[in-house]
């Protein structure tokens, strides 16, 4: 959908007679499939999208995003201490590069839409204990591992890892660098994420003086009405003064969230926003669906449920949304993500090297992930590691001088088999038989027999091909992959059974 007008300064009447303007235009476009050209690091193209409404309608159910399999539900308090340490056999074994991630839990206040495990405290204080606390976790999980395994990637998430103090976030990477061997070439991915409305830009310098290189923000949506709604602020003139300073010192890449399906929102609102955040031109840009489960979160009934989008506007914002970012130039990632066609996402895709970890799409699927701090998960080994998610308990097993591993989950070789089959089709959308029998002992037809007959409507729809060789995603169903690779998860529901609860997972689209 072509962009006609600057909508930053239109007045209300403006925005009205602009998002009727938008809407018709819209109208007309949907008459048509949607086709996104995309072009690859090496310019090849790649399949377009196809819009099919009424399929998505048809398939957009609840279910998992996959930033794990099996997924965090399956986790269990029953995971064992010897699991743990043949887990951490395993990994040693391997050799391979790690992935750290830190879990900065706090924030200054509360954004009404957020699911993250965070604590809302205007007291700087209360970081200083569970720092002291994270550097001693730090140095009993170096005690297990093989220290001279390289860290190829680092990630501090939150809450607001800016939250604390530049000289505290500078400790925080010397106890990281004394237990554990980071990069001094400045060749790792070592990103932060920042709020950009609570964020000194004095502070860009210190990041990247301490070893980060790239940026991820939060900005959700400019729109005012939005902001309030949400309690989230952050104008568009702090996000590209932050900008601005991370390009003066060098970060290698900046990425900005957004999500779609807030209160307040309209298709005239996301044009606006989407504008500007084209203007910024960051080099990554993930664009995820709001799940309104106050059920889960409690601090979503601080918003007026009234006010959401409804499903059709949530979909006209989706299709114009993805089109704008692609006729802008990003490459289509998948699901929720897209990419400059030079970014390491977008070449990491090409490769074959995509993965999706508990931050979505991902780089680097050869690291092994030790994660740091209240509610965070590990996955190494055969086996996945949560620690506490409330702070008292995780607090109590760290001056136990104990880890604060909460659950756990050993994976089987069936449940590695799935695994990899899920990650391939989500990550590369397809998957080669061939690869699957060369890495495992299965026959892929035998074994899978009822998963693909489970398939056959999909394919009948249009949404796969599927022969005795491979599975295809096609243009109607990469907006669907996660119903896709539902078929494979051993722990969904077959056709049949009981479903799980609709409001365990949130819906696909």
């Amino acid at each position: 959908m072509k962009r006609l007008v600057s909508v930053c300064r239109l007045s209300q009447a403006g925005l009205i007679t602009y998002e009727r303007h938008l809407l018709s235009l819209f109208n007309k476009q949907i008459q048509r499939p949607m086709t996104l050209l995309q072009t690859s690091s090496k310019h090849t193209p790649l399949a377009p999208i196809v819009w099919d409404e009424a399929l998505i309608r048809q398939y957009d159910l609840s279910g998992p995003r996959y930033t794990s399999y099996p997924t965090a539900p399956q986790f269990s308090p029953s995971f064992t201490d010897q699991a743990l340490a043949s887990a951490v056999q395993k990994s040693n074994q391997t050799g391979t590069p790690l992935s750290l991630y830190f879990h900065i839990p706090f924030c200054d206040t509360v954004c009404y839409y957020c699911a993250c495990n965070k604590i809302i405290t205007a007291n700087k204080k209360r970081a200083a204990p569970y720092l002291d606390r994270l550097h001693k976790e730090l140095a009993m999980q170096s005690e297990t591992f093989d220290r001279s395994r390289p860290v190829h990637q680092l990630h501090w998430g939150g809450g607001t890892p800016t939250y604390i103090s530049d000289d505290q976030m500078r400790q925080l990477m010397a106890e990281t660098k004394r237990h554990f061997t980071l990069l001094d070439d400045d060749s790792g991915e070592y990103s932060i994420e920042v709020h950009p409305g609570r964020m000194n830009v004095g502070t860009i310098s210190t990041l990247r003086e301490i070893g980060f290189n790239r940026l991820s923000m939060g900005v959700q949506d400019f729109d005012p009405a939005v902001q309030k709604a949400v309690n989230r602020f952050n104008s568009y003139q702090e996000v590209k003064d932050l900008v601005d300073a991370a390009n003066k010192e060098g970060f290698h890449s900046i990425s900005m969230d957004l999500i779609y399906g807030l209160p307040h929102q309209s298709l005239a609102s996301i044009a606006v926003t989407l504008e500007q955040i084209i203007t910024l031109s960051p080099d990554r840009i993930s664009l995820f669906n709001y799940a309104h489960m106050p059920h889960l979160f409690k601090t979503q009934n601080q918003m007026d449920a009234r006010s959401l989008p409804e499903p059709q506007v949530k979909l006209q914002i989706l299709q114009y949304a993805i089109e704008t970012l692609c006729a802008a130039g990003y490459v289509y990632i998948g699901m929720d993500h897209f990419a400059k066609p030079n970014d390491n996402l977008a070449i990491a895709q090409e490769n074959g090297l995509l993965q999706r970890n508990f931050q979505g799409y991902a780089t680097h699927n050869h690291c092994e992930l030790l994660s740091f701090g209240v509610s965070a998960i590990s996955s190494f080994g055969n086996a996945f590691v949560q620690n506490y998610k409330n702070i008292e308990d995780y607090n109590q097993a760290i001056d136990s001088g104990i880890l604060p591993r909460e659950k756990g989950f050993e994976l089987s070789e069936e449940d590695r088999l799935r695994q990899h089959v899920i990650n391939q089709l989500i990550c590369q959308f397809r998957l080669e038989f061939s690869e699957v029998e060369d890495r495992f002992p299965v026959d892929v037809i035998n074994h899978f027999d009822a998963e693909l007959n489970a398939l056959k409507p999909m394919k009948k729809d249009g949404l796969i091909a599927m022969d005795d060789r491979h599975i295809e995603i096609l243009p109607r169903g990469r907006l669907l992959i996660r119903r896709i690779c539902m078929v494979f998860d051993a722990y969904q529901p077959k056709i049949g059974e009981t479903p799980l609860p609709s409001n365990r997972f949130s819906r696909i689209i």
